[in-house]
């Protein structure tokens, strides 16, 4: 693989139909990491109908305080999915446990974050992914040269919106391109 790769980082996933998983149907992915190792991300339209922040809180011993905010929980993919990652805006920083992903976002996977939304404090957008999505060496672009997914800006309101369902569908619009003209297999010269 070139190592001279383009990153990806801060940019959006968005499945193809055909993709082949279901687990990443009209999936929206957040990538936080992207190299020549690798990539990491977050699905950002998929949340957890069982799971809610409070009783994450109340599991994990977490005082909620009296400001305390509530943030949706997601499917976040399908690696370490017991562990969390708080994808949020670049108005909160944990020491050296923040990954800065790029203008405006940063990931972070560590209890503090949480405590400080419990508390009202903490980042002014937020969403809490359970798991992550996660590809090997080369494997994503293999994966986007298959017409697996197509790639766009991340946008806030698209990425931390509440209209979980229609984000798929956003996400396209900002390519120009209709969700109904979509074809699962990739055209060949």
């Amino acid at each position: 693989m070139d190592q001279d790769i383009a990153t990806l980082d801060g940019q959006l996933l968005i499945a193809m139909p055909g993709m082949g998983d279901p687990r990443f149907d009209k999936s929206v992915i957040f990538l936080c990491a992207h190299s020549a190792d690798g990539a990491l991300g977050l699905i950002v339209n998929k949340p957890s109908r069982e799971i809610r922040f409070s009783n994450l809180l109340e599991q994990l011993d977490i005082d909620v305080g009296e400001a305390q905010r509530d943030i949706r929980v997601h499917f976040g993919g399908p690696v370490e999915n017991e562990r969390g990652f708080v994808l949020h805006s670049s108005d909160y920083s944990s020491d050296a446990a923040t990954l800065n992903v790029s203008d405006g976002y940063g990931m972070t996977a560590t209890l503090d974050v949480l405590e400080a939304i419990a508390k009202g404090n903490g980042p002014s957008k937020a969403l809490l992914a359970l798991g992550y999505s996660g590809w090997g060496p080369g494997q994503l672009e293999d994966e986007i040269l298959a017409n697996g997914w197509l790639t766009c800006d991340a946008n806030p309101s698209l990425v931390f919106g509440g209209d979980d369902d229609g984000k798929w569908e956003a996400a396209l619009k900002t390519l120009g391109i209709d969700p109904l003209s979509l074809s699962s297999t990739a055209g060949r010269a």
